[in-house]
């Protein structure tokens, strides 16, 4: 008889898009559903960049190098010298996405049944990517109550075994929203030089960081060079989720060989998505602060309107486009259903994701969504408006 794989068996659904088929359902009977599950902005794409696709004269869609055309290579590193990340061309592994960057990075340093650690609730698709190179994620809990804040370092030491080879951040965070301090990231950087591990730093949303804050990156920390490992991608800086262009950079020059052969095995990234992405680096300042400012008012505007409504826990996001919220339900996965199923307002409804994809830890989660202020703040409007209903008809509210 035929079998799956236990990889395949293990491989975790998205609790982002698991979703889908119960919001097209609603679709089809006329009910308006705001997607506030998906971290697909409204926001548009630079002008220079789609003009980079219509006026490209390409006779011949070729492969590009396998660590991504050498132009795009020297561009990319010269955006992160102006701010202070002082790599080169060689130091860049460009990549199908930051999804890739995050799976060769794995594939590249840990072997099958090694551990990281990562602070939950944490990208649901970081257990995705471990179950594909076999790695075993080994959850640290952040709490609402803290504001999703790092937990503490003696907390990390606690999880360290011998199989232990990494920690794994993403700062600003998704899906909390959270925005990792410079103290916080130097009393990390002191566990990873102690027991020699990979410091794996997502820094996707490195743009979207409020309230006169400033981004640490990773690259930043002194002694640990060769042990920090920095993914990155267009798809929200711009705004060109679907370019499917990322990064991984590190200063350690045997990763990043290393990491260049599973990228020869793949052949190379998106010819199309590097034109894109090279023509980015020009978008003009005055784009980030129509968008810097545009996410200001709509982060104010849900937390201001959530914290308004009974029950409801809403800490105030520092950076990316996320929240986790506290709802007075019993089970955010059947909320969730529920919503898409047997709800609705004014023939409106709501798409949420629930929490407890984004935890490794069994029953955490079991009240708490993540939402995405990724609309325009009319249709915010409309989508809060739905919740605060929802919330007092669903027959599993708890308040």
């Amino acid at each position: 008889m035929l079998t799956i794989s236990n990889r395949g068996n293990l491989m975790p659904e998205s609790p982002i898009r698991k979703l889908v088929p119960y919001a097209e359902k609603a679709k089809q009977k006329g009910v308006k559903v705001y997607y506030l599950n998906i971290g697909q902005p409204d926001i548009k794409t630079p002008e220079i960049a789609l003009n980079a696709i219509k006026n490209n004269n390409l006779k011949v869609v070729e492969y590009s190098h396998s660590a991504g055309n050498i132009g795009y290579r020297k561009k990319l590193a010269k955006y992160y010298q102006n701010i202070d990340i002082n790599i080169d061309e060689n130091d860049i592994l460009i990549t199908t996405g930051g999804s890739e960057a995050i799976t060769f990075a794995f594939l590249t340093c840990l072997n099958p049944g090694e551990e990281v650690i990562i602070p939950e609730p944490f990208y649901a698709n970081y257990n995705g990517f471990a179950v594909s190179a076999g790695v075993v994620v080994k959850p640290i809990t952040s709490s609402i109550e803290t504001g999703f804040a790092l937990p503490k370092i003696e907390e990390f030491e606690k999880l360290i075994t011998p199989k232990t080879k990494g920690i794994v951040i993403c700062n600003p965070n998704n899906p909390t929203g959270y925005l990792y301090s410079e103290n916080e990231l130097i009393e990390l950087s002191k566990i990873v030089k102690k027991y020699n591990l990979y410091l794996f730093s997502d820094e996707v949303y490195r743009e979207f960081v409020y309230d006169g804050a400033k981004h640490f990156s990773a690259m930043y920390l002194k002694d640990i060079e060769q042990n920090v490992i920095l993914m990155d991608s267009v798809s929200k800086r711009y705004s060109e989720c679907g370019v499917r262009i990322g990064a991984m950079i590190s200063k350690n020059k045997e990763v990043i060989s290393t990491a260049l052969k599973f990228a020869q095995a793949r052949l190379s990234p998106p010819s199309y998505g590097q034109i894109v992405a090279e023509a980015s680096l020009d978008t003009p300042p005055e784009y980030f602060t129509e968008v810097y400012n545009e996410y200001i008012e709509r982060r104010n505007f849900m937390v201001e309107k959530l914290r308004e409504i009974p029950g409801v826990v809403c800490p105030l996001p520092k950076g990316a486009f996320y929240a986790v919220v506290k709802l007075p339900i019993d089970d955010s996965d059947k909320f969730a259903k529920w919503l898409l199923e047997d709800f609705q307002y004014n023939n409106q409804t709501v798409m949420v994701a629930p929490a407890t994809g984004f935890y490794s830890t069994n029953g955490l989660g079991k009240n708490e969504v993540r939402i995405a202020y990724v609309l325009k703040k009319e249709d915010l409007a409309n989508a809060v408006e739905c919740l605060k209903f929802a919330l007092e008809q669903y027959p599993g509210r708890t308040l």
